[in-house]
């Protein structure tokens, strides 16, 4: 059978497993006058000892300009924006009234193991109609994210995400700005002008992830942002998207990268964009000098995405700004004692690599999917010399794709023991040089957002080049067929994961666990 022709099967098969309903639709239902329409995220200050009351459940919002079924935190898209000093405990008081089990894991919190949300390794899942208090303390200035740890692909991709910004106890931490502004980059796919089906049973999308063809700014795809002429912007943005990654712009300003995941970079830098991978964050500056509209873009080799406009107002400007990118000598001098193991030996290695073990290895070098069908080697591997699959390349292929179709591995390097059969042990205060490897000849090769819960950490090399402006971070896109190692501060006790943050991943078994004793 030729190729042409296999895929044709696939495709037609394809259509014949939706037109039976195998998935339930979650964008159309009957009376959408039941939920509430979504509403403008509130930003909530909370100080040290004080509480607050987060539920998820459905509201309805407009995308495209059709009405859809979502979830929310507290009835927006994002969640309320929570600020809070740092050294600050509070309490989060959760609430699920969405369809699905949940939790809320604080994205880069180095919180206590015990309110990490991690179903079945930090606590139960919270069901449907339950609730479960979290205890916080945030000891990191930054941004962090809140967001589900239970079917992520299908709860976070909804809408059930938010904001930590956590202010610094240090006056002059960040540069001085007129504002600040929490965005969220995000897509969506979009069948037929209602969200794509999710499946209750199995999760799909799994060789490369769900990416949408929807761009979405905080929610909507119609975002803009209003200020004035003169203001000087800071920028916290997080990347909500399930698998896409977001080369991110606002063309025709100077956009000066001051801040990442977990705190400011030893020095601030003039930058034309930032490439964000799925929950990495990046904290930017821009004087809006003159006044017009601005775009925020995502610009990928092969296309531009217009995803919001920032309209900037026209008012008289009395005092012209020079930002100069500072140098931060108290951070640089921070790390000064740790240098010395940037270049040590790896104490632990991490192979990224996927088993196609759904089907079996034809005579002609290709994978028989479970319908019958085949992909050949080539067709999984892509033509691409890119590192970055921007794009959904496989089309049908990825959306047949289930967690029973295959299986992503993180491979120990030494023991070869995969995902949660690695037993990983560490004691409090190691710093751990950690090197993952991105296998590029594996069946699938592509990039992957490795997030490690618990603990901060540095990346120290990448393919062998040493970083020369360093930031603490928690999450690291790793890129096909890169080698990057990471020097990990082991200083949170309790049993943690390490995972990749494309949920369709984790839900195949791209995740093991360690423990800090």
């Amino acid at each position: 059978m030729s190729k042409a022709n296999r895929i044709f099967i696939a495709i037609l098969i394809g259509i014949v497993l939706i037109g039976l309903g195998v998935y339930f639709y979650v964008g159309k239902f009957s009376s959408p006058t039941n939920f509430p329409l979504v509403k403008e995220h509130e930003i909530v200050e909370l100080r040290d000892g004080q509480s607050y009351d987060i539920t998820a459940s459905f509201v309805i919002n407009e995308i495209n300009g059709q009405r859809v079924k979502m979830l929310a935190y507290n009835g927006s898209i994002p969640g309320p924006l929570i600020k809070v000093p740092q050294e600050a405990e509070i309490t989060i008081n959760f609430k699920n009234d969405a369809d699905v089990d949940s939790t809320i894991h604080s994205h880069g919190i180095r919180a206590e193991n015990k309110f990490d949300g991690v179903p079945d390794v930090t606590q139960k899942p919270v069901k449907p109609g339950e609730s479960f208090t979290y205890k916080l303390k945030f000891p990191d200035a930054g941004v962090y994210w809140y967001h589900p740890h239970v079917r992520e692909d299908y709860a976070q991709e909804l809408g059930l995400y938010g904001n930590f910004i956590v202010t610094p106890n240090e006056k002059d931490y960040w540069a001085e700005v007129d504002r600040e502004e929490a965005i969220f980059l995000d897509d969506i796919l979009m069948l037929d002008g209602q969200i794509a089906q999710f499946n209750k049973d199995i999760v799909d999308h799994t060789l490369m992830g769900r990416f949408g063809n929807v761009m979405l700014v905080n929610g909507r795809d119609d975002y803009k942002l209003d200020i004035k002429q003169g203001e000087r912007v800071r920028f916290y943005v997080t990347n909500s998207a399930n698998t896409r990654v977001f080369n991110f712009s606002i063309p025709n300003t100077r956009m000066k990268l001051v801040g990442g995941d977990n705190g400011k970079y030893e020095r601030e830098e003039w930058v034309e964009s930032v490439i964000l991978g799925p929950s990495e964050r990046a904290v930017v500056e821009i004087w809006f000098e003159e006044n017009g509209e601005y775009q925020i873009v995502h610009k990928t080799p092969d296309k531009t995405y217009e995803m919001g406009i920032i309209a900037v107002a026209e008012q008289p400007v009395t005092v012209s700004y020079l930002l100069i990118p500072r140098e931060n000598q108290d951070f640089i001098d921070s790390l000064n004692s740790i240098r010395s193991l940037f270049g040590k030996p790896a104490d632990r290695a991490l192979n990224l690599t996927i088993d196609m073990m759904g089907g079996m290895t034809s005579q002609e070098g290709g994978h028989m999917m479970p319908d019958g069908s085949m992909m050949s080697n080539s067709m999984m591997m892509g033509d691409s010399d890119e590192k970055i699959e921007w794009e959904d390349e496989m089309g049908m292929m990825n959306a047949m794709s289930t967690n029973k179709t295959l299986k992503w591995k993180l491979v120990d390097g030494e023991s070869r023991k995969e995902n949660m059969d690695i037993d990983w042990e560490f004691k409090k205060g190691d710093k751990v040089k950690l090197k993952l490897f991105n296998d590029p000849e594996s069946d699938h090769p592509m990039q992957h957002p490795i997030h490690i819960h618990g603990q901060r950490f540095l990346v120290v090399k990448t393919n062998g080049v040493q970083n020369q402006n360093l930031v603490w971070k928690d999450t690291v896109l790793v890129q096909k067929g890169d080698t990057v190692e990471l020097l990990v501060d082991m200083d949170n006790p309790g049993d943690w994961l390490v995972h990749c943050h494309i949920p369709e991943h984790m839900e195949s078994g791209m995740m093991s666990e360690f423990k800090v004793i």
